[in-house]
Formats: structure tokens, C-alpha cells, sequence
């Protein structure tokens, strides 16, 4: 996918947007096609590192043991500690952390009580800590650079339906802090893909509440363009354009106007007919 032609997407978007009360995402949504879902060997199950951050802070909880829970504290939004596991036996007190945080940090060594905790809820709705994204830590970990790490973070699941849709940034964020947000996405997703951009149907791009477009396509992008062009003439029938050009043959081929010459000619014949002499019969 080329830089240009998401930049220029990026300006028929902002060209074409109307001003609302809140600061709106711009959204990237990527369809796929050639994918089998049904087989687990299709589906993807990965995370796009990005370069810059999506414009939203990213919420993380942290489960901990006693090793950990002071640093997790001053770094993690919501930090769970070993001991108050036991707290969280109410499903939907889980789901509503679960809907909190984006990601979930564990401590290695208290995996087994994680899974057992938090798994029938966290599983489900793929936010277990995942190892791949670095959410599986050791009890001496430094937490700062994964928390940076985690707010440039994209996880990118594609399950049942072939498409994926998030958020790149904000729409005052600047296009180029876009253009490798998207780009990273793109790729990432493209090189987990079987047949990699073969099984890439077609990338758009949105603002929150509006119209989607799509990248590189020959976009109605200039809607004001149609409107200046002149209205085409609506085609004319065969007989309305003969009418016009010779009224007057119309005219004399109207069966109307030869009924009248028709009646006087039969009106003559039987006149004639008894003016004729009947010829005596001997």
C-alpha cells in the first residue's frame, strides 16, 4: 500500500468531514477474501507494534504477587494483588473490568491462579495475558517500558468474520503519525495472512461518524464536481424528433385526416351508381 494514496484518502476524509462536538477517530478497516475461517490455520492472532501513539490512553490492569505490586501500582491503572483474587468470584465484576482495560499484565510466577481466576472471563473475550505482547512478566520486571510499549500496541484478531477494524489516531493527528500507524497495522496483518496481500480485499478509512473511502480507489471524491456539470438532455423518441423536423408530414400521414377523404370517395361511387341507365329487361 502506497504512502501517496493515503494521503491523499486521508485529505477527501478531512475535506469532506463535518465539524462535531467531540474529537472524532480516524478508523482503518481492512477486508479480506480467499479465507476459510472454519480452519484454525486462517485465522490471526497476533500484535502491531506501532511507532507512535493512537491518541487514546490505554488502559492496563495489572495481576500481581508481593513482588511486584509496588512498582504495578505507580505504573498500572488497576492493579490486582494475589491475595484479593478471591474478590473477583462475581462474573460480572469481571466483565466489567474485563470492558475497563485493554490489557491485562501478569506476574509469571501466579500464572496457574490467574487462569484460574480471571480465565473463564478474560478468555472468552481474548484478554488474557498474552506472552506474545510482552503481558507475562517476571517478578523483577521493570514496568515503565512496557507500559510505553503497550500504548503503541494493536491487537489484531480475525476469527469468524474476514475483516478487522481499529482506530490509528485522532483527526488532528498529524498525517504522517498516521500513515505509519496504518501502515504498520496493514503490514502486520498482511504477513499473517496465508497468501499475504492476495487475501487482502480492500483497506478504507473513516472518521468516527463518517463516510468510509476507500484507499486507491478512484474515490467520488469530489462530489461538488458532478453538481457543476450540466444535466444531460433526456434522449428523444424516434417519432418526437420526426415530429419536429417535419410537422407537416405528421401531418398528412395522420389517420384522423384521411378518415374524411376515405368517406367522400365511397359518398361519390353510390351517386354515380344510381345515376348510371338500368338496361330494360325484354
Amino acid at each position: 500500500m502506497e504512502k501517496e494514496k493515503i494521503q491523499k484518502t486521508l485529505k477527501i476524509i478531512r475535506d469532506n468531514s463535518t465539524k462535531r462536538n467531540f474529537k472524532q477517530t480516524i478508523d482503518l478497516i481492512i477486508n479480506l477474501m480467499g479465507l476459510d475461517l472454519k480452519k484454525q490455520d486462517n485465522r490471526v492472532d497476533t500484535f502491531a507494534q506501532l511507532h507512535y501513539p493512537r491518541g487514546k490512553k490505554i488502559k492496563i490492569c495489572g495481576l500481581v504477587g508481593p513482588e511486584l505490586l509496588e512498582s504495578a501500582k505507580s505504573n498500572f491503572d488497576t492493579v490486582i494483588s494475589v491475595d484479593d483474587f478471591s474478590k473477583y468470584a462475581d462474573k460480572k465484576k469481571l466483565k466489567k473490568l474485563a470492558k475497563e482495560h485493554t490489557f491485562f499484565v501478569a506476574q509469571a510466577n501466579i500464572m496457574p491462579k490467574v487462569a484460574t481466576t480471571f480465565g473463564r472471563s478474560l478468555g472468552p473475550l481474548g484478554k488474557m495475558p498474552n506472552p506474545k505482547a510482552g503481558c507475562v512478566v517476571p517478578p523483577n520486571a521493570n514496568l515503565q517500558p512496557l507500559v510505553e510499549k503497550l500504548q503503541k500496541t494493536v491487537k489484531i484478531k480475525i476469527e469468524t468474520n474476514p475483516l478487522f477494524q481499529t482506530y490509528v489516531g485522532q483527526e488532528d493527528t498529524p498525517d504522517n503519525e498516521l500513515i505509519d500507524n496504518i501502515l504498520a497495522i496493514y503490514n502486520t496483518l498482511m504477513h499473517s495472512l496465508p497468501g499475504e496481500v492476495h487475501n487482502i480485499k480492500n483497506v478504507y478509512l473513516k472518521l468516527t461518524m463518517g463516510k468510509a473511502y476507500g484507499v486507491g480507489e478512484k474515490l467520488k471524491e469530489e462530489p461538488t464536481e458532478k453538481k457543476e456539470q450540466p444535466e444531460k438532455e433526456a434522449p428523444k423518441g424516434k417519432s418526437e424528433e420526426k415530429a419536429k423536423e417535419n410537422p407537416a408530414e405528421k401531418k398528412e400521414k395522420s389517420p384522423e385526416e384521411k378518415k374524411p377523404a376515405k368517406k367522400a370517395q365511397t359518398k361519390e361511387k353510390k351517386k354515380a351508381s344510381k345515376e348510371a341507365p338500368k338496361e330494360k329487361t325484354e
